[in-house]
């Protein structure tokens, strides 16, 4: 078990110390970072590969049978929206409540944001079955006039993640702009052009400063509500229909908890290995990691709340559909799905009461492993459960996953994790401007001096 000293002392490193270090990230890539890129990029490969044969077979390739006709695609894209909500939390809720912790830890939660917006956006398409027709969905004049239905889910959707990518890869890029200033100065060659034309002039004259803190508290503004509007919105796709199990109105508070619940899962999930490969021991410590832990503990409480208030509400309602949806989804044919999900999320987070645990880096990888599990199968569990209990007991049918939902499946975090890593050593993954605010000054001497 690899352990790590627990110090919320500042950094005491030096400004240039803080620039030399994470410049030194973006040098020559190590053959386990080259590694790692080609198994992100077999695993995309794997998902084109899957995606082609759909598009020649169509969805008949996927697990789709009557009455489940929302299966692994719609589970998948409901956690990929999930993973995105840890960056929006830490980098602009924390950034407004000025934590001191959240400053060696944003800039991978925001790109991770980004990305996982991203890969989350590519499975409406998928799912609509004539991906070539997807604009569509887009509500725009047209000759055909043709208008998209405003009470369909998708069309939320498409607004939910239009929203959100927008305004998160507007916060990231802003934030990178000092940054890419400092490593522009520290590179040469074709390099610094590079850079140079991605700071856009950043000086760091004061004018520059007082315009761009004003500008990121706004877009920090402006994305705080983003965390609890769109997977509230990503919630009403099932809490606005009358399926048993769907029907309720926790489901916004519900989904939302477990969306920063899973996002900081998939943040320990990347962060640790991330510290050991680029050497930001010194900057990335166990003050960070014990936060972290709790964040994830105070929102896997939440969602243990939540899960028992299900089943409490459908015992209390004395409704036999809700009764019989829970009862199934505890013993029923997805008893296995159902009990993942509940000792994933609601069982080993609360392990992390333990500070011995939370300080632990190979502990916290484990579970974030497990909650990033247990969050799939949670979406898994809500999705396919209800659909398969519906009203009618004749009507009943049990989904069966194939060969093209695991490969898509694969092929996203693929596609995720081959962004996240070309990220990671193209761009500072670690914020320079906002560690060296966090460096004391230097104390004055008696007599003047330094």
């Amino acid at each position: 078990m690899t352990a790590i000293a627990h110090d919320p002392k500042p950094i005491t490193q030096t400004h240039a110390d803080v620039t030399r270090d994470i410049v030194q990230t973006l040098g020559t890539p190590s053959r386990g970072y080259y590694l790692a890129l080609f198994t992100a990029v077999a695993m995309f490969l794997v998902g084109v590969g899957t995606f082609v044969a759909l598009l020649k077979e169509g969805l008949g390739l996927a697990g789709y049978n009557p009455p489940v006709m929302w299966s692994v695609y719609i589970t998948t894209f409901v956690f990929w929206v999930g993973i995105g909500h840890a960056g929006t939390l830490i980098s602009a809720i924390l950034f407004l409540f000025r934590s001191p912790w959240r400053t060696a830890v944003y800039r991978s939660t925001e790109a991770m944001t980004v990305f996982a917006v991203m890969t989350a956006g590519l499975f409406p398409i998928i799912h609509i079955g004539r991906q070539w027709i997807f604009y569509w969905l887009l509500p725009y004049p047209n000759a055909r006039f043709l208008w998209p239905n405003f009470k369909s889910p998708l069309i939320w959707d498409v607004f939910a993640i239009g929203t959100y990518l927008t305004v998160s890869t507007t916060f990231l890029c802003v934030g990178l702009v000092p940054d890419i200033a400092a490593v522009r100065d520290k590179v040469s060659g074709w390099r610094k052009k590079v850079y140079q034309i991605c700071s856009i002039g950043w000086t760091g004259a004061d004018s520059q400063w007082r315009h761009y803190s004003r500008g990121y508290l706004y877009l920090a503004a402006l994305a705080t509500p983003l965390v609890l509007s769109v997977h509230s919105v990503v919630s009403w796709d099932f809490a606005m229909s009358i399926i048993p199990g769907w029907h309720g109105t926790i489901f916004a508070p519900y989904f939302v908890a477990g969306a920063i619940y899973s996002g900081v899962g998939m943040v320990l999930t990347l962060l640790i290995p991330l510290r050991k490969v680029l050497k930001l021991d010194h900057m990335i410590t166990s003050y960070h990691f014990d936060n972290l832990a709790k964040l994830t503990l105070f929102t896997g409480s939440i969602l243990f709340y939540a899960y028992m208030m299900e089943y409490f509400i459908a015992w209390y309602s004395g409704n036999t559909f809700e009764q019989t949806t829970f009862f199934r989804r505890a013993f029923g044919p997805m008893w296995w799905a159902g009990w993942t999900m509940i000792i994933c999320n609601a069982g080993v987070s609360q392990l992390l009461w333990f500070k011995k645990i939370r300080v632990n880096l190979t502990s916290l990888f484990i579970i974030s492993i497990f909650i990033n599990i247990g969050m799939w199968f949670e979406r898994y569990v809500i999705i396919v459960s209800s659909l398969s209990n519906d009203f009618l007991p004749f009507a009943w049918g049990q989904m069966n996953p194939t060969w093209a939902d695991w490969g898509i499946l694969l092929g996203s975090f693929g596609w995720f994790g081959m962004y996240f890593i070309l990220f990671a050593r193209t761009f500072p993954i670690v914020a320079i401007q906002e560690i060296k605010e966090m460096i004391p000054m230097p104390r004055r001497r008696s007599g003047g001096a330094h």
